[in-house]
């Protein structure tokens, strides 16, 4: 089977690397004309993934067209591309491929996952699933051992990406949950803004291991009232991506956060990232979710005001510790 991959960041680069062994080719479209013709030379992606080399049967391209003929067409782009990129390459794809979203975030405006992005812009499209859960690119192309997951209301179609995906150094689990799935993986990225802050304003062990936990909460209810499982949010894509991105060293969310903490802009912070940190974006889009689902989301909140510039990131943590009193 042919894999194309629309995406050349670091997450598309690592994820091209790990499944080079499965597939006889590879196709992995990058944005960048002049970063593909680099990698086309160097064999390496000097930008986002610098130092792990790129088998010889991925093919690097720079034209959408590179996604026609594949069996699985796996989306790796930031969500504030998606839309676009998918609409452009429509034509060169048709209903009998299967589609795999392995972006974490939602569409800006009108709220929407990264899944449903994919089922508006390839309308004939049925057979798409989500990929999430724990990564961090670099170890991935390391070949470091790792599990994630495929969400798909067709249990055949994670079945097949689970059994294509899967090797040595990557365990796949299936979940038919796709908007348990999806939530987590977006949301986890404004509460590591979150842990990020508290780290950078020298809170200890304590307040971090609240924070996730009560971070946590706020994702499950969310995703439990957009017709979620809070089981769902117990694995790998909610509480294991969670863990990580808000306490590993790679962090690009949790990077933004400390910097935050510092007293520099966000417009400061994201000028100066060469990735995304899909946190930013996501964060107002996790408010408007909140109130059109009647959930209440206070760590979430807090973020949308500092990132806004409207709080302190001590005022906002003052703000969550003077809340009332509740239950857990």
């Amino acid at each position: 089977m042919r894999l194309a991959i629309l995406g050349g960041g670091s997450w598309g680069t690592a994820l091209a690397i790990v499944l080079a062994a499965k597939f006889s080719e590879i196709r992995l479209w990058v944005f960048e004309q002049d970063l593909a013709e680099r990698m086309r030379a160097s064999r390496e992606n000097d930008v986002y993934l610098p130092g792990f080399r790129i088998p010889s049967n991925v093919a690097i391209h720079d034209e959408l067209s590179c996604a026609a003929g594949a069996g699985i067409v796996l989306g790796v782009v930031p969500s504030h591309h998606a839309r676009r990129v998918y609409s452009e390459a429509a034509q060169f794809v048709d209903a009998d491929m299967i589609f795999v979203s392995a972006t974490k975030g939602l569409e800006q405006g009108s709220l929407l996952r990264m899944s449903q992005v994919l089922e508006a812009a390839l309308p004939f499209a049925r057979k798409i699933a989500v990929l999430s859960g724990p990564t961090f690119a670099r170890e991935i192309a390391a070949g470091e051992p790792a599990a994630v997951v495929v969400a798909s209301h067709d249990s055949g179609v994670a079945g097949e990406v689970q059994a294509a995906f899967s090797g040595p150094s990557v365990r796949l689990y299936t979940n038919p949950d796709v908007t348990g799935v999806e939530i987590g993986a977006a949301l986890k990225n404004v509460i590591a803004i979150a842990a990020g802050v508290s780290s950078g304003l020298g809170l200890g062990s304590n307040a971090h291991a609240a924070l996730v936990t009560r971070g946590l909460a706020e994702i499950t209810r969310l995703a439990v009232a957009m017709g979620g499982n809070d089981r769902t949010l117990a694995g790998l894509s909610g509480l294991g991506d969670l863990v990580l991105t808000c306490g590993g060293e790679l962090s690009r969310n949790r990077r933004v956060g400390i910097e935050l903490a510092k007293g520099r802009p966000i417009q400061e912070i994201v000028a100066s990232m060469r990735m995304v940190a899909e946190g930013v974006e996501t964060c107002e889009s996790a408010v408007r979710l909140g109130e059109k689902f009647g959930v209440d989301l206070p760590i979430i909140q807090q973020m949308h005001r500092v990132i806004e510039g409207r709080r302190s990131p001590r005022e906002a943590l003052r703000d969550l510790m003077d809340r009332s009193l509740k239950q857990e």
